[in-house]
């Protein structure tokens, strides 16, 4: 983005475009981003009208992403008195953003998973062939590892920022 003529409206809609492509890497639809990138830089609550008309999307698309959101805990419904509308505001806290999308990936993606590989360890675990021993020890050891990768993230997502930021430095040495 070049110097000449920038201004704070340009900026945003780079910004959320470019964050409508990195949420769709994440594994997010690009709306869904889109959206919760509008509001994160918004200095007021929006309408679903207003989020309408500065994607160019239809309602029940804004709608259905907007839900989703309230859902992961990344936006809140606002009342205003006077209006019958319904407001969203995005959580601005960068920390407590981090700590709702880990919480809600880890029980979207990660438990899940885990849950796969605890069956297919307890399926295998008496079988006496050398291939299912194999397949045995592989999914132990997978499942140690992404239990451990679970339980540090619980354990990270609890702490305060300032407590996380002291460990992080700590073993980042």
């Amino acid at each position: 983005m070049s110097d000449e003529c920038v201004t704070l409206e340009g900026v945003r809609e780079e910004f959320v475009a470019q964050w409508g492509v990195i949420g769709a890497q994440w594994g997010i639809n690009r709306t869904m981003a889109q959206i919760h990138a509008l509001l994160l830089t918004a200095a007021e609550a929006m309408s679903t009208d207003e989020v309408m008309e500065y994607l160019e999307i239809s309602r029940g698309n804004a709608h259905t992403n907007l839900k989703d959101l309230v859902g992961w805990g990344l936006i809140r419904i606002i009342t205003k008195k006077g209006e019958r509308k319904e407001f969203f505001e995005a959580e601005k806290n960068v920390w407590e953003m981090f700590r709702r999308i880990t919480r809600e990936r880890k029980r979207r993606e990660i438990d899940p998973a885990l849950e796969t590989l605890r069956k297919c360890r307890d399926a295998t675990k008496s079988m006496k062939d050398r291939d299912a021993k194999v397949f045995y020890k592989q999914i132990s050891e997978l499942e140690d590892f992404v239990s451990f990768g679970s339980k540090m993230s619980d354990r990270v997502g609890s702490l305060q920022h300032g407590k996380a930021i002291k460990l992080a430095m700590k073993l980042l040495g």
